[in-house]
């Protein structure tokens, strides 16, 4: 129950923390509009997930979420502005 818990913790902060870096992101290149809504996709699919008490799959949704951030963060496809 303990695992649950921190688990199901962990997926809020994280989803909070995702949700605030999806609104900081400006696309830069406009042809890759569908990578933005992979993004949204899987913190939407987390949501779903926590709500069916799925909590691995969750999880690893919104770690998808997060790399995909990142990674096009990396390839100057988005940038964050605040």
């Amino acid at each position: 129950m303990q695992l649950e818990n921190n688990l199901k913790e962990e997926i809020e902060k994280w989803t909070k923390k995702a949700k605030e870096k999806r609104k900081n992101l400006k696309l830069i290149d406009d042809s890759r509009e569908n990578m933005i809504k992979n993004i949204d996709a899987y913190i939407k699919d987390s949501q779903y997930f926590l709500e069916k008490g799925d909590l691995v799959r969750s999880f690893e949704a919104i770690t998808w979420a997060w790399s995909w951030m990142e990674i096009l963060q990396e390839l100057d496809i988005v940038a964050e502005v605040c």
